[in-house]
């Protein structure tokens, strides 16, 4: 499996396009999808999914965009739907100005498990604290985990927000440095790290 990865909008989230070298899935879509669009069309790949590990605008407004293209299904924790519903309202608020973002269709609720779609294999871990529904990607064939905003290099996803909570953040932290220390860790903002060199750093 193939990785690549784009910093992508004004808040520079990381958006993952995963490649087997025919099908893709897109993690994060959080701006700019003409960019992703042709990325696809550079790469001649199609695109199976797109998945939210949450569902702050900055990780799922250019989902909508790439669906008026592709007909393809978005996944996501249903416990983080009252974000993607007002994912307009948050993104003004944030960027201070009107993206006229809408939300993403064709939704599809993840569950804690396993997940195939093509061919890829992957564990889904839900990880709430920053957000109720954020969830995390595990391919372990791969050696790989996609944490969204729960877990960064140096560092760990707020809890300030009305909605977050910290006990659960620190649970779904623990559970994701019980992995590999060789695991990669690919966030959603700044540089990939590994679980053994954030296993010190966050508790």
């Amino acid at each position: 499996m193939n990785i690549f990865t784009y910093s992508l909008g004004a808040m520079k989230t990381n958006c993952y396009l995963l490649s087997d070298g025919e099908n893709s899935l897109i993690i994060d879509p959080g701006d700019e999808a003409d960019f992703l669009l042709e990325q696809l069309i550079r790469k001649r790949l199609r695109l199976k999914a797109i998945i939210a590990t949450h569902g702050h605008f900055d990780h799922i407004m250019a989902a909508y965009e790439i669906q008026a293209s592709i007909d393809t299904p978005f996944y996501i924790f249903k416990e983080d739907m009252f974000l993607v519903k007002r994912v307009n309202e948050t993104a003004k608020y944030f960027l201070g100005y009107d993206p006229q973002a809408l939300s993403p269709k064709n939704i599809r609720y993840l569950k804690k498990g396993k997940l195939t779609i093509q061919n890829f294999e992957f564990n889904i871990f839900q990880s709430p604290g920053h957000t109720p529904g954020s969830g995390c990607l595990y391919f372990k064939k791969e050696n790989a985990i996609f944490t969204g905003d729960t877990l960064f290099k140096k560092g760990i996803g707020r809890f300030d927000f009305s909605y977050s909570n910290k006990n659960d953040l620190d649970h779904s932290l623990k559970n994701i440095l019980s992995l590999p220390e060789k695991t990669l860790v690919y966030p959603g903002h700044g540089e990939s790290t590994i679980i053994k060199d954030e296993k010190n750093k966050v508790f």
